[in-house]
């Protein structure tokens, strides 16, 4: 089943899904084996791979690591052209819809399609909203966007409505990694309460309780990062969560 389908399914069905964020670059290549194999012993859905700016180029040998380990999917999650890779099984086709930045909007996609299609990926049309989470993240940083205020969530639910209407298949709302503040419980519902797309939910959660209370209010799926970098330990009370 292409991993879109199968998200969407899920969602439909109202069945709550996580995904642990794996950023190469916090990592060295010694890593990826023994973490992928710890990683693959939990029921994850989906494991996201990549990072705002990957500056040690190690994205194949990860992808390579967790593909040995593991069936869960491996999405591509890109911060720029070059991070596609035909080991990962899809890639979230990223719109910063929250932005202005016209190279991210479509400029890049445009450039990214010839090596989307020789490596034969799924893209999963995504309209990706960045959330000020308190501080400036890498993602904001690198993308040259102001991030929608987390006290406007009506900006927000508004932007995704446009996103939807526009055809993309599956909304982002994102703290970036690394946020002091994670995505506002008003945001989710009032985006939720706008659009029929699966909404995934990341940034900033440090908590299982916190993941809770995202799922409750709307979300569909749930990214964890940087807190499983701190604690990876975090994850037993995260399945809790799901289960």
């Amino acid at each position: 089943m292409e991993i879109y389908s199968l998200i969407l399914k899920r969602s439909r069905q109202g069945q709550k899904q996580l995904a642990v964020l794996v950023d190469p670059d916090k990592h060295e290549i010694s890593d990826f084996g023994p973490l992928a194999k710890k990683l693959a012993s939990y029921p994850i859905d989906y494991f996201l791979i990549g990072g705002s700016l990957l500056s040690k180029d190690l994205l194949d040998e990860c992808l390579k690591a967790f593909k040995e380990q593991t069936d869960i999917p491996l999405i591509i999650f890109p911060g720029g052209v070059m991070q596609v890779n035909a080991r990962a099984d899809a890639l979230l086709f990223l719109s910063l819809i929250s932005g202005r930045n016209a190279d991210l909007l479509i400029g890049k996609h445009v450039e990214s399609v010839p090596y989307i299609l020789k490596a034969d990926l799924e893209a999963i049309s995504t309209g990706y909203i960045l959330v000020n989470g308190g501080n400036m993240t890498t993602a904001q940083y690198i993308s040259n966007t102001l991030p929608v205020p987390a006290d406007k969530p009506e900006i927000a639910a508004l932007t995704a409505k446009a996103g939807e209407m526009l055809g993309m298949k599956l909304m982002y709302l994102d703290a970036g990694s690394g946020a002091h503040q994670s995505v506002p419980l008003d945001m989710i519902r009032k985006v939720r309460s706008m659009i029929d797309t699966p909404l995934m939910v990341g940034g900033g959660i440090k908590s299982a309780a916190e993941a809770k209370e995202k799922l409750d209010a709307g979300a569909d799926l749930i990214v964890l990062g940087t807190a499983l970098e701190r604690n990876i330990d975090l994850l037993e009370e995260m399945i809790e969560v799901f289960r």
